[in-house]
């Protein structure tokens, strides 16, 4: 059954008093994004170069198109790719997916699958974002395509990316992206015409009055005519301009809550790791155990380092200077992904190694002057020794 069927047997979702009929959705597109930790960083001139060697058309690298970039930019602009498109097999029907990538210089590929939407209902509207998220979202036997698709950036790449992972990590999000309906509305007004909870819940039964509250407290606004309404792992975006800077944000805030997971799950796999080298460290004989505790405190010093130079480039990803209304989506984005609660662990942990850095570096110090202080002993004794077998 098509969309427009599926639309047509499906109760209307306007509020008594409202426009009468289905509200058609001239243009928009839906897009599923799929993030993967790639790399510990990755040389993003030399990924431009590497696949413009490969690739009939270059990459391209470009800030935010309608902010100025004093107000808001991207620390380092990704690279952006094109792929070519690709089949998806949806309840109710085959379509075709146009592909991007982007790299980003802190080691994350995006990608995305794009499905242009033209003179739909918004039932049928709310139908398609639905299905696209069955066939490709977390669950859905489409691990395959993002592989395909993952490996297809990351082979000719594989150059310019500086350590790479082996673990996979990933992270998702659906955008639902409304440009043009069939006559122009207010924010407001489109809010009381249609109901966004199925789209943005997914749900097909209706939602109790508190869970339909919370998934549209996170709405903003900047013109009349313009709306974002934010969930977990789903938005909504009405924007008559076309312009692209509120799905970059959000992306970018996916990017980082990946990256901090990649640190924070690192973090949870050393530390074991570091308790069990200072034990063995302590068990080791004395005159041995100042160049462990030194070698030791030497490592868990360069994990931090390494760490903390990392974790500064996720955060400075994207940096916000004048732009109120993108800052407010993209703080309320960082809140509602739990970004700054997984840095916020990050931290902690990497507290702990330093703390346990300072504890090896005193111990060692320790260490070294009791050897000092033997040596001394046995050179005294050795000279009296000496001095009464001359007498």
């Amino acid at each position: 059954m098509s969309d427009l069927a599926v639309a047509a047997s499906a109760p209307t979702a306007m509020a008594p008093g409202n426009v009468p009929g289905d509200l058609l959705v001239r243009a928009g597109q839906v897009t599923a994004l799929r993030l993967f930790d790639v790399a510990y960083a990755v040389d993003l001139k030399r990924a431009e170069t590497l696949w413009a060697a490969r690739a009939a058309r270059a990459g391209e690298r470009r800030g935010l198109t309608g902010t100025p970039p004093k107000a808001m930019a991207f620390g380092e602009p990704p690279l952006t790719l094109r792929l070519p498109p690709v089949p998806l097999a949806l309840p109710g029907g085959d379509a075709e997916a146009q592909v991007t990538a982007r790299v980003y210089d802190f080691g994350v590929v995006s990608l995305a699958l794009t499905l242009p939407v033209a003179d739909l209902p918004w039932s049928a509207f709310t139908v398609r974002v639905n299905r696209l998220q069955q066939a490709v979202g977390p669950g859905a036997a489409a691990g395959d395509l993002w592989r395909g698709l993952l490996e297809a950036v990351r082979a000719p790449l594989r150059e310019a990316l500086e350590r790479p992972t082996g673990r996979v990590l990933e992270e998702d999000y659906l955008l639902a992206v409304v440009n043009r309906l069939e006559e122009p509305l207010p924010a407001e007004a489109l809010a009381e015409c249609v109901d966004l909870v199925p789209l943005l819940s997914g749900e097909t039964r209706p939602l109790s009055a508190g869970a339909r509250a919370e998934l549209l407290r996170q709405r903003f606004s900047y013109y009349a005519d313009d709306l974002v309404v934010l969930t977990w792992d789903r938005a909504f975006v009405y924007e008559p301009r076309q312009e692209t800077d509120v799905l970059d944000v959000l992306e970018v805030a996916n990017a980082q809550l990946l990256e901090m997971r990649f640190y924070d799950e690192l973090l949870d796999e050393e530390l074991p790791r570091i308790y069990d080298l200072v034990e063995a460290a302590r068990r080791a004989p004395t005159l041995l155990s100042a160049r462990r505790y030194a070698r030791l405190a030497r490592r868990l010093h360069g994990l931090v380092a390494e760490v903390t130079e990392l974790t500064e480039r996720v955060d400075n990803a994207l940096q916000v200077t004048e732009d109120v209304y993108l800052a407010r989506v993209y703080a309320a984005a960082m809140a509602l992904f739990r970004v700054p609660v997984v840095s916020a662990a990050v931290d902690r942990k990497l507290q702990t190694v330093r703390e346990t850095y300072q504890a090896l570096y005193d111990e060692a110090s320790s260490s070294r002057a009791e050897l000092l202080e033997i040596a001394i002993l046995l050179l005294i004794a050795l000279e009296i020794v000496l001095s009464l077998v001359r007498h």
